[in-house]
């Protein structure tokens, strides 16, 4: 049905005529009751802000059996049984009768927010009731949201039910995560008004390109081709409780993301790979562009960026205007098989997206990435949507038609999940055309990086919190020195990117800490740097990449069999026993409690000896079996400050003028290639 014909028929027409009897479903059933107006007697409405107070009960038999309507005094089917906040949100979705809600969910004081699982979603108190506006098929956003997840990318999860207000019957909604900063969610750190100086005004930020219908303002814009400002909000910090230094650091990484994909410089040390997590961009371009977002890039399009961590885009919102729809009684039709969305002419969004796009190392990524999720069993795979599209269908059957009688929008739904298949096909087709030119995209050799310790769990040590001895141990097994600009852990939970120009010799380990202080403190020299938060005591992935997020390493580490359960808080660390093993797998790790180092003194020495020991200008070096090829001196972080080449005979100096007094390594090469550490004092 036209939706100028359905604003006038829900106008005109009887509640009683549109509204349809709802005793069973296949689906939750959703019941909320606003409280009573103390003026008028009756329930309260809900308004568009602020939320106002009800309860809730959604009916949900977990066995998958039906749900009865009467079942909502049986305590056993009852998934949430509680107060929560109600209102209306939306924006241009607020025009249809049918609205859409956003809610939290409340302790008993009316009051403080309750973390709780809806329908098998993480623990959470704010939620969004989406109502389907503008979308026949009723399976384009929840389509869309499943496909970005199935890319490796969080978007919030959700589930059909059907809804009752007040004794009205609502129809079918998507009961939606709310985006927002989480553990569950947007995991990334929250940040505090205090958070305004390095490392702590580094994040966690989540932004958007938004209307300002929602009553925030926006924070700054940038250009688009159209002429049209990009408007950015602030969603996490609040705008009202977002500091200036705050701002201008966010803004700040917006614009460099602007300015270096404008010059193409795509260097891993001041390029766009520095500033942006790659991938994420490219994800996010790829399920735009995909579907034809309509709204793409210009609204309800996300950011976010965590503590010493890149910008990354996402979560995806809002996708309704996708797979060829378009508000068409409005005159506007966009989404359309043969144009990219950022560059229609039309919601383009900020330069940087085209500018991205024509960078030909970003350029042969994304199309890298695009034959790989479009190829059989992928997740863009055409047959593959298609069969999910099928599934999302046989789920809404029955509650379709009570939505139908109710709202009378949603009578040609098959026929737009058949218009959706076959526009996805040119789709694809036509995009496969323009993202042919696959790898390899950059000429040089990953560094061969290995996790070779970590310390997940570390005991508390006195007064020393057992997080702040945390510590993760990278080995560069190659014989060549590997240059770690740009290299960075790739999943939310833990951040830490390398700095420009750093380097790690052969056979060198560093140590990266979560606290540098408390680390130096306890193991009695400095890690080569510190990370943001913390490391999971259960399970993490650690995934190891270069600037444009190809692979290095990755360990998924677990604290129950078959990994070694003593690394989990009763002192050891994780060891991987052998560096060249595949450090993936838990056989090939075990429990260590031996001393912390960045190197490892040799007690099989081959009676060589350094004299004086402590040292002052010159130390001696006495090798009477073996003949030394090179020694290095190492501060205790593994950095080498002296390297010199010996002549082989059985004894020789090494000045020490200009190295500064304290403890250091130093690391003698026989010429048979054999290794020996010994500990030197300097004075």
């Amino acid at each position: 049905m036209d939706f100028r014909l359905f604003v006038i028929l829900a106008t005109i027409l009887p509640l009683q005529s549109l509204t349809q009897s709802l005793t069973s479903s296949n689906l939750p059933i959703v019941i909320i009751s606003t409280d009573i107006d103390s003026t008028t007697g009756v329930p309260r409405e809900i308004p568009d802000e602020p939320k106002i107070l009800g309860s809730m009960k959604i009916i949900f038999h977990e066995d998958g059996t039906r749900n009865w309507l009467t079942d909502q005094a049986e305590e056993q089917y009852l998934n949430y049984d509680g107060r929560i906040k109600i209102e209306i949100r939306g924006s241009s979705s607020q025009t249809l009768p049918k609205k859409a809600y956003g809610l939290t969910t409340l302790k008993n004081d009316d009051d403080s927010n309750n973390n709780v699982e809806l329908l098998g979603m993480p623990k959470e108190n704010d939620w969004v009731l989406n109502g389907l506006a503008f979308d026949s098929s009723m399976v384009r956003d929840i389509l869309s949201y499943d496909l970005a997840r199935a890319m490796g990318q969080y978007a919030p999860r959700g589930h059909y039910c059907e809804v009752i207000i007040n004794n009205d019957y609502k129809g079918v909604y998507l009961l939606l995560e709310k985006i927002k900063v989480d553990d569950g969610r947007v995991n990334i750190l929250k940040m505090d008004e205090e958070d305004v100086e390095y490392p702590n005004v580094t994040g966690g930020y989540i932004t958007k390109a938004d209307k300002t219908t929602g009553g925030d303002p926006i924070a700054w814009s940038m250009g688009s081709s159209t002429g049209n400002g990009i408007g950015f909000i602030h969603e996490s910090p609040k705008p009202e409780d977002i500091r200036s230094q705050q701002n201008d650091y966010i803004k700040n990484q917006f614009l460099t993301l602007h300015t270096t994909s404008n010059a193409h410089n795509a260097s891993a040390e001041d390029g766009y790979p520095a500033i942006i997590d790659v991938p994420s961009f490219i994800d996010f371009l790829l399920i735009n562009e995909l579907t034809a977002n309509v709204d793409g890039y210009t609204f309800s399009t996300f950011y976010h960026k965590d503590r010493l961590g890149k910008l990354r885009a996402g979560p995806v919102w809002d996708f309704n205007l996708t797979f060829g729809n378009d508000l068409f009684f409005w005159n506007l039709d966009r989404s359309h098989t043969n144009v990219w969305q950022f560059d229609n002419g039309d919601n383009t969004g900020p330069f940087f997206w085209k500018n991205l796009y024509d960078d030909p190392a970003f350029h042969c990524y994304l199309s890298e990435r695009w034959q790989s999720l479009t190829s059989p069993g992928g997740a863009l795979n055409i047959d593959v949507i298609q069969a999910h599209i099928d599934s999302l269908s046989a789920v809404i059957t029955e509650a379709q038609a009570r939505e139908q009688a109710r709202w009378h929008t949603v009578e040609t739904w098959l026929d737009q999940q058949a218009a959706m298949k076959s526009w996805l096909q040119a789709r694809i087709d036509w995009m496969d055309e323009r993202l042919a030119d696959t790898g390899p995209c950059l000429d040089h050799q990953l560094p061969n990086l290995v996790i070779s310790r970590i310390h997940y769990h570390p005991d508390d040590a006195g007064e020393v919190d057992g997080d702040d001895l945390e510590f993760i141990a990278i080995t560069n097994q190659d014989v060549q020195p590997a240059d770690l600009t740009g290299v960075y852990f790739q999943n939310l939970g833990m951040s830490y990117v390398f700095p420009a120009g750093a380097m790690l010799a052969p056979g060198e380990i560093i140590y990266l800490a979560s606290n540098a202080d408390a680390f130096t403190a306890y193991y009695g020299f400095q890690p080569f740097g510190a990370y943001a938060r913390n490391l999971s005591n259960k399970s993490f992935d650690l995934v190891l990449v270069d600037a444009f997020g190809n692979q290095i390493d990755e360990v998924h580490y677990y604290d129950s069999d078959p990994w070694p359960e003593e690394a989990d808080g009763d002192g050891p660390y994780l060891q991987l026993i052998d560096p060249s093993a595949d450090n993936n797998l838990a056989e090939n790790w075990e429990a260590s409690s031996g001393p912390v180092s960045a190197l490892t003194e040799f007690t099989e020495d081959a009676g060589i000896m350094l004299f004086p020991n402590p040292a002052n200008k010159i130390l001696m070096i006495f090798s009477p079996a073996i003949p030394i090829r090179t020694v290095q001196v190492l501060d205790l972080t593994g950095r080498t400050l002296l390297h010199q080449e010996f002549s082989g005979s059985s004894e020789d100096s090494l000045s020490l003028e200009g190295i500064p007094g304290g403890v250091y390594w130093v690391k003698l090469k026989t010429e048979s290639d054999h290794l020996i550490i010994k500990k030197l004092v300097k004075f």
